[in-house]
């Protein structure tokens, strides 16, 4: 395999889709306590007293609480991201531990949305639907703004790294990148800048470490309309106003 180059990205407004039933929250310890400091020390008393949090942040996932975020600003939506991964996990990550992907594109990250509930929606058979597929599906996004600035590995130029790049078929294109993601992972990397798979042109990062996800903030909720054709699902994605806290 080629090496990989790694370079510094000053890399502001990139884009991640989040569903919008995800975007409240945090912890009601924040309730309880005073400012920041003592919400800190909360939650790592939580997480050491607690066996389900034990669990989750340091046997079955990957990842340590010490790793993740605490008193900053929509702390609870970055590391959602790396305590939660999917049962198959993603591209550059598997299922013990998340990973943030973004792209530097809303089109792209709508892209992403789409191919991955379209999958989803063609697995489900419904005698009553299209070529007994479920007719569509309607559900809201919100648009979730980062910024980075550090290093990160490179897959430049990606036709040297086309086994990593794979589109299909998921999740078993999946093995080659989740095992070249756990090896720089295990070296010290920070993530990968890689090109976009379902959005060609577009330039994706996946960030392996929560305190380099800056600035996270919301921006856009967006409705995507799925519906079903002969060939697959067309969409259609309008913006929502975001209903008044």
């Amino acid at each position: 395999m080629t090496k990989l180059r790694v370079r510094f990205f000053d890399w502001p407004d990139t884009h991640r889709l989040i569903p919008s039933r995800f975007s409240e929250g945090g912890t009601v310890l924040a309730a309880i306590a005073d400012d920041n400091q003592e919400l800190e020390d909360l939650v790592l008393l939580d997480g050491a007293t607690n066996d389900r949090v034990k669990s989750e942040q340091q046997g079955g996932v990957g990842i340590s609480m010490y790793e993740l975020l605490y008193g900053v600003p929509n702390a609870h939506i970055v590391n959602a991201a790396f305590a939660h991964p999917g049962e198959s996990g993603a591209r550059f990550s598997d299922r013990t531990r998340g990973a943030w992907y973004a792209a530097d594109s809303q089109k792209a990250s709508v892209a992403e949305v789409v191919y991955h509930k379209g999958r989803r929606l063609a697995e489900i058979v419904d005698p009553d639907g299209p070529n007994q597929r479920p007719g569509g599906d309607v559900s809201t996004f919100d648009d979730w703004m980062s910024d980075f600035k550090a290093d990160f590995h490179v897959l430049a130029p990606p036709e040297k790294f086309q086994e990593f790049l794979q589109p299909e078929p998921v999740p078993r294109c999946y093995a080659a990148s989740q095992d070249l993601g756990r090896r720089l992972l295990n070296q010290g990397s920070n993530g990968i800048v890689y090109p976009g798979v379902r959005y060609p042109g577009a330039s994706c990062i996946v960030c392996f470490r929560p305190a380099l996800v800056y600035n996270p903030h919301r921006s856009e909720r967006l409705e995507i309309a799925l519906t079903a054709t002969e060939a697959g699902y067309d969409h259609v994605v309008r913006q929502v106003a975001v209903p008044a806290e």
